[in-house]
């Protein structure tokens, strides 16, 4: 009886594991940067076609590890140019990916976990529940695929992606090793290259996990806020019933100012009609975020089946925003990109499963035009 070797997936190994996975091999550790650059520069997952590796360590490579992405199920694109991947992860499940292009920026929103455990009452992935957490691979297989899907490999300075955002589906710091690896890959230089300032950790609230963040990362940090107390945010984001919003915004400032470097915290804020939008709550969000160094980013809500809230009127969105900023604060308002491919802000895998049934097969698109570009922090995972 034969029995079948795992093989290792180089996908998700961060530039110190693979030069541990190739002394264990008995090779040298510099094999790791070669591979690593035909993996993450060039999209290569075929060993035969690293021509700089010996056919020797090849036929080794191939009998003993893999380059394997998650699958890619579907992708569509938006008629403003945002683009959406359906991925299915080894558990099965599907998970999304999605990219918004914005000028000189081009953001890819990058999921951690199939479903969500967190159960935000706005959030169309929370209604989902929690399936798995994703492999390190599987996170940063979302960048590898999109990043060959813009034909960016090989590397090229100008590159379609220019930030990640992990504020797709799931808590990241609920996969806290797998998230903290891939977002090492997207800013190695043998990996993608990104700015630590360009790849962004959305939270809901996870206050011992930030705290370890802070000991093996340095990525800018954004918090799912979307209530100015805890009586309200109980209800919208349960988490809060555990960690309320002063021990919470206390273990956000610890995480800034660890960094050591004028770095702002990123506030996430959904607006509801009716719910938290009205002039008591911006009120209290100034006497809230009043001593906190920060940006407001304003979402309004986008509509999902059987949500029970509503997005609210354009003048409450700028009355909304006009309080803040009389108060001081940099505030925007998140313009809703791919409503039609249902790839807006808390709407990830509201149809997932139904396109899945509907059909397995790859979706063929046509390429953006290479001098795409894009935008920062332009989805969140709510």
């Amino acid at each position: 009886m034969t029995t079948s070797t795992v093989k290792t997936n180089l996908l998700g190994l961060t530039q110190q594991e693979m030069e541990k996975f190739f002394d264990s091999i008995g090779e040298k550790r510099f094999r790791a940067g070669q591979v690593m650059k035909w993996i993450h520069h060039f999209g290569v997952d075929d060993f035969d076609a690293m021509t700089n590796v010996s056919k020797v360590l090849r036929d080794k490579l191939k009998a003993i590890a893999e380059v394997r992405g998650p699958e890619v199920v579907s992708e569509d694109i938006s008629t403003d140019g945002t683009r959406k991947w359906v991925v299915r992860v080894a558990s099965g499940s599907c998970v999304e990916t999605v990219y918004i292009p914005q000028g000189k920026r081009g953001t890819l929103c990058v999921s951690s976990q199939a479903g969500c455990a967190l159960d935000c009452s706005f959030c169309s992935t929370g209604k989902q529940g929690f399936n798995s957490n994703l492999t390190a691979a599987e996170v940063i297989g979302q960048v590898w695929i999109a990043n060959k899907s813009f034909g960016s490999v090989p590397a090229t300075v100008d590159r379609a992606i220019t930030n990640v955002v992990m504020m797709g589906m799931g808590e990241p710091l609920l996969n806290f090793d797998n998230v903290v690896a891939a977002m090492h890959l997207m800013m190695d230089d043998l990996g993608y290259g990104i700015s630590k300032r360009r790849v962004t950790l959305s939270t809901s609230g996870v206050v011992p996990m930030i705290d370890e963040l802070s000991k093996h990362i340095d990525v800018s940090l954004a918090l799912s806020l979307h209530a100015p107390n805890d009586a309200l945010r109980n209800q919208l984001v349960p988490i809060n019933k555990k960690y309320p919003l002063k021990m919470l915004l206390e273990s956000c400032q610890r995480y800034m100012s660890s960094l050591g470097e004028k770095r702002v915290l990123t506030i996430e804020y959904t607006l509801l009609k009716d719910i938290n939008d009205k002039v008591e709550h911006a009120v209290e969000m100034i006497e809230l975020l009043k001593n906190i160094p920060c940006k407001i980013n304003l979402i309004p809500f986008n509509p999902f089946p059987h949500s029970g809230y509503e997005r609210p009127s354009n003048n409450a969105i700028r009355r909304f925003q006009d309080q803040l900023h009389q108060a001081g604060f940099n505030v925007t308002v998140r313009t809703t990109r791919g409503e039609d491919i249902d790839a807006a802000c808390g709407q990830l895998v509201g149809q997932v499963l139904d396109r899945t049934r509907r059909s397995e097969r790859y979706i063929a698109v046509r390429e953006l035009s290479a001098d795409s570009d894009m935008p920062q922090n332009a989805v969140t995972r709510t």
